[in-house]
C-alpha cells in the first residue's frame, strides 16, 4: 500500500502505484497516476490530469500540473506526463498543455530539474536533460536528450535545443540551438562545440573529429549554409551525428542561434 502522511490530502481519483509515498501536507487532486516507487515530498501539490511515472522523487514546494500561464487557455482538459527515474527539486514548477499546443506538456526519462527550474505548457523535454537552477522554459519549447541548460538560463517560446547541447549559466536563447553545440550570452550565441561534455558521454574521437569539422565548414566558413551542408555531406563521414546536426538545421522554424565568431577562433582548424 502507498505511505501516505496522515496531513496529506489524496483525492479518491488518483491513482497511487506500489511503493508511493506522499508527505507532510502534501495535496494529490483529481485524475493523478503515480507510478511505483515514487516519492512525493512535503507540501507539494500535484494537480488534475497529471500523470507520473515509476521512481520519480518530487522535493518540497514543488508545484506540479497546475494549469498554463497562458491567456488563451479556457480550462479544456489537458495533460502534464513525467516519464521515469526523473529528481523534481523543490519549488519547480510543471505546466499542463494547451489545446492550442497539441495539449501535452511532456518530460521524458531520468531528468534532473533544480530548484525553481520551470517547464511552461506543451513543452517537450527528452531524457537525461539537467536543467540547472532557476532555468526556464517557455512554452511550446523542445529540449531534446541529454541537453544541460545552465542555471538563471530562459529559452524563448518555440525554440528548440539539440541533443547534447549545452546553455551556458544567465543566458537567453532566442532562437535554435544545434545538437552538441554550447551557446551563451544574451541574446545566446554559438560559442563552439560542447566538446567537454561530448567526451564525458563517451563519444569517440572519430566522432569528434568529424564534428569539429562540420562545424567549421557550417558556422565557421564564408560558405553559406545550403553550400556547406553540401560540403558536409560530400566530405565527412556518414555517422549519426553528422546526420542529426545537418536534420535539425534543415528542420530549424525560428532558426539558428548566431554565431560569436570572437569566441569561436580557437575553435579552428
Amino acid at each position: 500500500m502507498p505511505l501516505i502522511h496522515p496531513t496529506a490530502l489524496v483525492d479518491s481519483r488518483a491513482e497511487l502505484g506500489v511503493g508511493v509515498s506522499v508527505g507532510p501536507y502534501s495535496i494529490i487532486e483529481g485524475r493523478v497516476t503515480i507510478g511505483a516507487e515514487t516519492q512525493i515530498g512535503p507540501h507539494v501539490v500535484i494537480r488534475d490530469f497529471t500523470k507520473i511515472g515509476t521512481r520519480v522523487r518530487i522535493y518540497q514546494f514543488a508545484s506540479i500540473g497546475e494549469v498554463p500561464q497562458d491567456l488563451k487557455f479556457r480550462g479544456e482538459e489537458s495533460t502534464l506526463l513525467i516519464g521515469d527515474d526523473n529528481v523534481i527539486r523543490e519549488f519547480t514548477t510543471l505546466h499542463r498543455g494547451t489545446a492550442g499546443g497539441g495539449g501535452v506538456t511532456r518530460i521524458g526519462n531520468g531528468n534532473l530539474l533544480m530548484a525553481y527550474s520551470h517547464v511552461a505548457h506543451d513543452c517537450h523535454v527528452g531524457n537525461g536533460v539537467i536543467m540547472s537552477n532557476a532555468a526556464t522554459l517557455a512554452g511550446h519549447i523542445i529540449v531534446q536528450d541529454h541537453a544541460i541548460l545552465g542555471g538563471l538560463s530562459a529559452v524563448h517560446q518555440f525554440c528548440k535545443i539539440g541533443e547534447h547541447a549545452f546553455i551556458g549559466g544567465c543566458s537567453a536563447v532566442a532562437r535554435d540551438v544545434p545538437p552538441y553545440c554550447m551557446a551563451v550570452g544574451n541574446r545566446a550565441k554559438l560559442v563552439g562545440l560542447n566538446l567537454v561534455g561530448l567526451k564525458r558521454s563517451g563519444f569517440d574521437s572519430a566522432s569528434l573529429e568529424a564534428l569539429k569539422a562540420a562545424y567549421n565548414l557550417l558556422f565557421l566558413s564564408e560558405l553559406n549554409m545550403k553550400e556547406a551542408m553540401a560540403r558536409v555531406r560530400q566530405e565527412l563521414p556518414d555517422v549519426p551525428q553528422i546526420q542529426n546536426l545537418l536534420r535539425f538545421i534543415e528542420t530549424s522554424e525560428r532558426g539558428l542561434a548566431p554565431v560569436d565568431v570572437r569566441e569561436n577562433r580557437s575553435h579552428r582548424g
